[in-house]
């Protein structure tokens, strides 16, 4: 007897669909599984086996061949357990496979008969949903989010025997209702008004996050660099839909999603120890996973101790950076992660942290100083829009009762002017000023007479790079944003100049 049953597959985002080919045939007792099988597929003859038995249900006592389609393309995981358990299904004449000719299945089976959750369902039930499959059976953990995708029914499967009892009449399964979008919950995230003083960080900040700019935070241990990073969170815009399905799909195939609130409705805020390895944060392994720059994507990563990170994974992100993409190469096949973040990044001005203190003596010889502050390499400082000093903390600002604005209050400026920008954007795939691209540049920041040459003086003076003379552009097009402004005008060219002259003070 033959029979097909349908399946998907997952080589980093990219879904691919899977025909399982069964064939039980006179002969001696066997079972075999081709098509290119890691050995986790080939495993699953072992589960699938000992989860028939304790589902009360005869393993054929044949000679069964299963064959994983297209057998060019490698198959691995345990991902197709399901699929291949329903083939047998059907060739034991427990189901109808005709019956199920638009349907797909995806999921891991125990020993005891049940199914586990897998990562990646989400990007593959969008294809299956594409590929025109009516319904699709995972696992029932991963049900909410499978059921985000519209179009498709979804059936979250416990075991099976429950499957059996479905394709029997006895116990019909319900499709999952719709997983809706809701509001972002901001009430876990810390909050600006725990942050006395620091006016210009959290201005530089704010201004960060309106655009989408990277940042820099250069001061002295004690004066709040990483309490105002963990804050970003709370005041960054609200996540369109486009990018809560992006980024649950990167997240998806990490294995990070929550069962029961399975979209990020939140933008991700990424933390990696400065001990994290080049491949940990771009990505990596023998099938290539996202790192934390792709975990990133749509929201932030900080950087704390910027200097203690290894030359090596600092200059993996340049490329990155720029390209809003990461492309990991590996004999098994080549995998392209987007990753459009912020980067906010932390460091001490020297090895002891007090170099330029107001108070305190650096004990670091200026060989020190220069050997720590070399780690950052130019061309990485480049990319940084905004470069802001974070002062020492006063203690008139600690010990004053006046309340400091909150997270709240913040937002709705940033969000302000993030709808300014979706408005001006509209039609391509610029998500933020950040993004501006050479092409549009003059068109989308123009500025008045008085504005052009002061920058003309900043860029003859300073000798700026071309990118620098780009990004202070962009951090000055938010400026102009943030007060509404159309036309960038002198006071917004003098603000981004500003967010640009620690390069010059510490590195030369």
């Amino acid at each position: 007897m033959f029979a097909k049953i349908n399946s998907l597959g997952l080589m980093g985002l990219n879904a691919f669909p899977v025909e399982v080919e069964i064939e039980a045939s006179r002969g001696m007792q066997s079972f075999d599984i081709v098509g290119l099988a890691d050995a986790a597929v080939r495993e699953s003859r072992e589960r699938i086996r000992s989860a028939l038995r304790s589902s009360h249900i005869p393993f054929p006592t044949q000679k069964i061949m299963v064959n994983l389609a297209p057998a060019d393309k490698k198959k691995s995981g345990s991902v197709h357990d399901l699929a291949i358990a329903v083939a047998l299904l059907a060739v034991t004449g427990c189901c109808d496979p005709e019956k199920l000719s638009k349907s797909a299945f995806i999921g891991e089976v125990s020993l005891s008969g049940e199914i586990r959750t897998v990562a990646g369902v989400l990007p593959m039930t969008i294809l299956a949903h594409k590929l025109g499959f009516e319904e699709i059976y995972v696992p029932f953990d991963n049900a909410r989010e499978a059921a985000v995708v519209e179009g498709i029914k979804v059936f979250g499967a416990e075991s099976v025997a429950q499957l059996t009892l479905h394709f029997s009449g006895r116990a019909v399964m319900q499709p999952a209702s719709h997983t809706r979008i809701g509001e972002p919950d901001y009430y876990g995230a810390l909050d600006f008004a725990d942050v006395k003083g620091q006016q210009n960080a959290k201005k530089a900040l704010e201004i960060a996050a309106a655009g989408g700019h990277n940042a820099l935070m250069i001061g002295a241990p004690g004066s709040g660099k990483s309490m105002l990073a963990k804050r970003m969170p709370s005041i960054l815009p609200k996540m369109t839909f486009e990018e809560s399905i992006e980024t649950t799909n990167i997240h998806s195939v990490a294995g990070l999603i929550d069962k029961d609130d399975p979209l990020v409705t939140v933008r991700p805020f990424r933390s990696p120890h400065h001990t994290v390895s080049a491949a940990g944060l771009s990505g990596g392994g023998s099938i290539p996973r996202p790192g934390e720059i792709s975990l990133a994507h749509n929201g932030l990563l900080f950087l704390d101790e910027l200097a203690e990170f290894s030359r090596l994974a600092l200059e993996i992100l340049r490329q990155p950076l720029e390209d809003r993409q990461v492309t990991i190469s590996r004999v098994s096949g080549s995998v392209t992660y987007p990753c459009s973040f912020m980067l906010i990044a932390a460091m001490n001005p020297c090895p002891c942290g007090y170099y330029g203190h107001p108070t305190r003596k650096c004990i670091c010889t200026p060989k020190q100083v220069k050997t720590y502050l070399s780690k950052v390499s130019g061309p990485l400082l480049d990319r940084f829009d905004i470069h802001v000093e974070v002062a020492p903390v006063e203690f008139s600002d600690l010990a004053s009762s006046e309340k400091e604005e909150s997270s709240a209050e913040i937002r709705k400026r940033v969000q302000s002017a993030r709808d300014i920008q979706t408005e001006r954007f509209k039609g391509t795939d610029i998500t933020c000023n950040a993004r501006i691209t050479s092409d549009i540049m003059s068109r989308v920041c123009p500025m008045t007479d008085k504005a052009k040459d002061l920058l003309k003086g900043v860029f003859d003076r300073l000798g700026l790079s071309a990118r620098a003379y780009d990004r202070i552009l962009k951090v000055a097009r938010t400026c102009a944003d943030m007060e509404g402004q159309e036309v960038i005008g002198q006071q917004h060219i003098a603000q981004a100049v500003q967010f640009r002259s620690l390069d010059r003070k510490y590195w030369e």
